[in-house]
């Protein structure tokens, strides 16, 4: 089985869940999964967990996520992106500093409205569902935090800006949000997705250009082993006479471990066996003073 993160450029077409069914099929693997919903139109990075690297999903679920996207100034639509029925018009808005300053006043915390066209769910059915038959409910506002919007391009009645911001937000809402408050309405034209934690654009790789990869034998050269993705936290190895406790997931006192440096105790660790194999993340507790098991990556030999 392949376990690590692949850094996938999702094409426009695809949900996310196409990019994973398509991956099982190109990796001859099940254990797969992604990191984060997509839109279909969207286009731009996807990691996706491959084996025992699915066990980093959440964490990845939870990174900052960087958009570029294009915000069309004039109308309202239902899905709050040009795919959707046109609900309202206006002439857009024309004036840079007007459309600048607006936008300034959303960087920051947001208490956001999640647009009836998601994947959230309410009552075990997703909101898109209820949309798709004529079902409006009401949603309560989700605080999120956009850390930077960078405005790119203003040629109204179009703007283009990249968008830094916390898991849970919505671009499309974004978008609509500005145009409401500008008066003019406004809605998602296009969407990149240009980051997510350390995974850029620029390394992405679409699904044929990892089938030619898997196909030449190439894999690893653009697979992230699951270690790395803790690159931050410190490589702590136990000594030889604790690789069995650290093969069973076993809490460790500082004894059993070999550094040259303390570990800082409130950071988590990346644990190795004495042989250098990576083992998982440990955390320390302050209480029984000893070193516990955040997250296991190998299985009991």
């Amino acid at each position: 089985m392949i376990h690590g993160v692949l850094n996938v450029y999702k094409e426009a077409g695809f949900t996310s869940h196409d990019v994973v069914a398509k991956l099982r099929g190109i990796l001859k693997q099940k254990k797969i999964g992604h990191t984060g919903t997509l839109d279909p139109d969207a286009v731009g990075v996807l990691p996706v967990c491959l084996g025992k690297g699915t066990r980093v999903c959440d964490m990845l679920t939870d990174e900052s996520k960087t958009y570029e996207a294009v915000l069309l100034l004039g109308q309202s639509t239902d899905t709050q992106d040009t795919s959707g029925k046109v609900l309202e018009t206006a002439e857009p808005e024309t004036d840079p500093e007007k459309i600048r300053s607006c936008i300034a006043g959303f960087e920051g915390e947001y208490m956001q409205i999640p647009p009836m066209y998601s994947a959230l769910k309410v009552n075990g059915k997703k909101l898109y569902e209820m949309a798709r038959e004529g079902i409006e409910i009401e949603r309560k506002p989700r605080k999120v935090q956009f850390h930077k919007i960078e405005i790119l391009e203003i040629a109204p009645p179009r703007v283009r800006m990249a968008v830094t911001c916390s898991k849970g937000t919505y671009i499309r809402t974004l978008c609509h949000d500005i145009g409401e408050v500008l008066g003019c309405h406004g809605c998602m034209e296009h969407l990149t997705r240009t980051r997510v934690g350390r995974f850029e654009i620029s390394d992405s790789k679409t699904l044929s250009e990892i089938e030619e990869i898997v196909r030449n034998g190439g894999l690893d050269e653009v697979l992230t082993p699951i270690d790395e993705m803790f690159s931050d936290s410190p490589y702590i190895a136990v000594r030889p006479e604790a690789d069995a406790l650290a093969f069973n997931g076993n809490p460790l006192k500082e004894t059993s471990l070999s550094f040259e440096v303390r570990p800082d105790r409130t950071q988590r660790i990346r644990l190795y066996s004495s042989a250098g194999i990576f083992v998982g993340t440990y955390q320390y507790d302050e209480e029984r003073k000893i070193w516990k098991p955040e997250k296991m990556f190998l299985e009991r030999p």
